[in-house]
């Protein structure tokens, strides 16, 4: 992680709540909130466009100390709502954290490189995790991590969240064997194979199937011949007694 310059955000304290906020939206002004562990929670707003140009420009894991009333909170962004059709932004919440206690958030996973099985076999690169939970002080938290993909050579291959490389005093949180990212088969050829596999499995099951008819008829006439063998021996018998 490299060393950033300090970021702050002037804000104010918000008295408009619920469903009033969308006129502070309209004004271009936008609501959130302050919370954290053994902190009220606060209300505030904050000019949008200054909140776009900071997005721009800066990481979501990078640490904003947020100017409330003359006091300075540092925090991070723990959530941002959005309109999902026009991509408004309608809330914030941030976090505030103590620069002396860890913290755990969620860190975008990127990928890198270019694997060799995808050019030389045909695979499909399929990012399986986008983020991992990490554990670490604020001012240690990663902007990202990269998951290089360049010695993957063969179909079927993956990175696995053990391989991503993190900087001393940062944990990774999340499962070591979780797939990162991995060469999977083009589709089409997965079809055929599975297209295949049912094939024979239908194939063998009909050879089972006739083979049991079989036994059975073949089992049904020695039982008819033994039956008939012994019809005849009665017969004889009665006759010599006659």
């Amino acid at each position: 992680m490299t060393t950033q310059e300090k970021t702050s955000i002037e804000v104010a304290r918000r008295d408009v709540l619920g469903k009033k906020v969308g006129r502070l939206r309209r004004e271009g002004v936008t609501p959130a909130n302050i919370y954290g562990n053994h902190i009220e929670s606060v209300a505030i707003q904050l000019s949008t466009e200054q909140f776009r140009q900071f997005l721009r420009g800066h990481s979501r894991n990078e640490i904003i100390h947020l100017q409330v009333d003359g006091e300075e909170r540092p925090t991070f962004i723990r959530d941002i709502q959005r309109n999902p059709v026009t991509d408004q932004i309608l809330h914030i919440d941030f976090l505030q954290v103590s620069l002396e206690n860890k913290v755990r958030l969620e860190v975008a996973v990127h990928i890198t490189g270019i694997a060799p099985a995808v050019d030389t076999l045909g695979g499909i690169i399929t990012h399986a995790l986008t983020s991992v939970q990490v554990e670490a002080l604020p001012t240690n938290i990663p902007e990202s991590f990269t998951a290089d993909i360049s010695g993957l050579t063969q179909l079927g291959q993956s990175l696995h969240v053990s391989d991503l490389i993190a900087l001393e005093g940062v944990d990774i949180l999340t499962d070591p064997e979780t797939v990162v990212a991995r060469i999977d088969i083009p589709a089409a050829e997965r079809a055929e194979e599975e297209e295949g596999e049912e094939g024979e499995e239908g194939a063998e099951g009909e050879e089972g199937e006739e083979g049991e008819e079989g036994e059975e008829g073949a089992e049904g006439a020695e039982r008819g011949k033994d039956e008939e063998g012994e019809g005849e021996r009665e017969e004889s018998g009665r006759g010599k007694r006659r």
